[in-house]
C-alpha cells in the first residue's frame, strides 16, 4: 500500500525514568543534549535532531531493544568511546567496545546504557 505521506526526522520519543532531572543531566553530559523545557512530572533534552521526553515513571527497558544515532565517520566514534568511558558509562563488550552492528555489516558501532538500563547505540554507516 502506497503511503501519501514521508516520516521526517524524529520529533521527540518519550522514556520513563526514576528521576527526570538526575537523567537530564546524564544525558546533557554524556551525549551532549540541551535541556529543551520541562513539564509536569518530566524534562524534555535535545539537539537539532531529536528531542527525549524524560518523565518520571517505572523505567522499562526491555520494551525498546535501543536507539541508534548516527556519526559522521569513525575517529568521532572513538572519540565518544573515549569520553564515554572517562565519564564512566555502561559500555558493552570491554576491550572490543566498537564493532560492526551485525554479521556481515560495514556499519559500525558501539553500544551503552544510562543509568536506568535503556540500551544505546552511536554508528557510522558503512564504517566511513
Amino acid at each position: 500500500m502506497k503511503v501519501p505521506f514521508t516520516l521526517g526526522e524524529v520529533g521527540h520519543f518519550g522514556l520513563a525514568v526514576r528521576d527526570p532531572k538526575k537523567s537530564a543531566k546524564w544525558f546533557e553530559r554524556a551525549l551532549g543534549l540541551r535541556r529543551e523545557f520541562e513539564f509536569e512530572n518530566g524534562v524534555a533534552v535535545g539537539n537539532d535532531y531529536v528531542t527525549i521526553a524524560l518523565f518520571k515513571g517505572k523505567p522499562s527497558p526491555e520494551t525498546i531493544d535501543h536507539m541508534s544515532f548516527h556519526l559522521p565517520d569513525l575517529k568521532t566514534l572513538e572519540k565518544a568511546l573515549g569520553h564515554l568511558k572517562k565519564i564512566g558509562v555502561d559500555i558493552e563488550d570491554p576491550g572490543h567496545e566498537i564493532g560492526p552492528e551485525a554479521p556481515g555489516s560495514k556499519n559500525m558501532g558501539l553500544w551503552f546504557h544510562d543509568p536506568d538500563g535503556y540500551r544505546w547505540e552511536l554508528s557510522v554507516q558503512g564504517g566511513k
